[in-house]
């Protein structure tokens, strides 16, 4: 891998809590912040495409997410992106040919202590490595086919279809 494109379009990864609205919202990318601490022994690009919600994506998002992974030279794509939608999104990068991407994202923000999300980036950053070209998702310490799994909202996870 010579270089690894990320591309971020929020969701719970990056959320932030603020205390005098008692809610969440979409912060900066963390990814970047993680991979550096981290001391990653590759070269990577960081582009924030959006700081949405994934219940609050549509159909514009998803092409402006597809255009802009399309329109880049990498061929080893790792996106974060929330987690109830990413499933819908993956179906739409489907039509990117000639390269590897990996969708990942975090059950619980990554500023916060226990969060599965370096996990779940390492898991995304070995799957974009080593896999084929196509599009998966790394989650629960599994890489997953799209066309083939879910997320449990009751169990917060994800599991196969079959």
């Amino acid at each position: 891998m010579d270089q690894l494109l990320i591309v971020t379009t929020g969701g719970t990864i990056d959320k932030v809590y603020f205390d005098d609205k008692s809610d969440f919202q979409v912060g900066d990318p963390q990814i970047g912040r993680i991979l550096d601490e981290l001391g990653v022994a590759f070269r990577f690009t960081v582009i924030p495409i959006m700081r949405k919600d994934s219940l609050h994506l549509n159909d514009a998002d998803r092409e402006l997410l597809r255009a802009t992974i399309a329109a880049q030279p990498m061929r080893h794509v790792l996106v974060t992106h929330g987690t109830d939608t990413m499933v819908e999104t993956a179906k739409v990068l489907a039509s990117i040919p000639d390269k590897t991407i990996v969708i990942t994202g975090a059950l619980n923000p990554a500023r916060f202590r226990g969060s599965d999300a370096d996990f779940n980036i390492g898991t995304a950053v070995g799957a974009v490595q080593s896999l084929p070209a196509g599009v998966y998702i790394a989650m629960n310490g599994r890489i997953w086919d799209p066309t083939r799994v879910r997320k449990n909202v009751a169990a917060n996870r994800f599991e196969s279809l079959d």
